[in-house]
């Protein structure tokens, strides 16, 4: 029937979790091959000192869902600095919309030509510190401008 669809195992990688940083996605798509397919997470791999514009690049044939979400780069350094946990680093901010952080989204997006999937506004942020309502305007505004930029929409 017209309206059905293949399901699809996509993998997201994270922080706090066996597959974190770029060796590990490396590792972990070598392992599975084409049948998986990757959740790209600009933030969670920035955090974990990964490339999010070279994970796009090397498999862009395999990522079916982005989630976008920001750092903010001396949050980041700070928390690290401190071993700081994950938690705890969420809680300080290391995390923020597209737009609003280091993360070079226009370029992440630039090396999916022909995606079609979705792009999921994130942030990870405490509500009391950065009003949600705010960050996801601002976070959608920026997204579409990125998505628009890359030839996307």
């Amino acid at each position: 029937m017209p309206w059905q669809r293949k399901l699809m195992l996509v993998y997201h990688h994270h922080m706090g979790t066996v597959v974190e940083s770029e060796a590990d996605i490396d590792a972990f798509m070598a392992a599975t091959g084409p049948s998986v397919g990757l959740l790209l997470d600009a933030g969670h791999a920035t955090f974990a000192g990964a490339d999010p514009v070279a994970l796009a690049k090397r498999y862009r044939a395999r990522i079916h869902h982005v989630h976008c979400k920001d750092v903010r780069r001396a949050v980041m350094e700070s928390v690290k600095a401190r071993d700081t946990s994950f938690l705890d680093a969420v809680v300080e901010g290391v995390f923020t919309v597209p737009g609003d952080g280091s993360v070079d989204f226009a370029a992440v997006l630039k090396e999916l030509p022909g995606y079609a999937g979705w792009l999921v506004v994130e942030a990870e942020q405490d509500p009391a510190k950065a009003n949600p309502l705010t960050y996801a305007k601002l976070g959608h505004a920026n997204l579409k401008r990125f998505a628009e930029g890359a030839g996307l929409l």
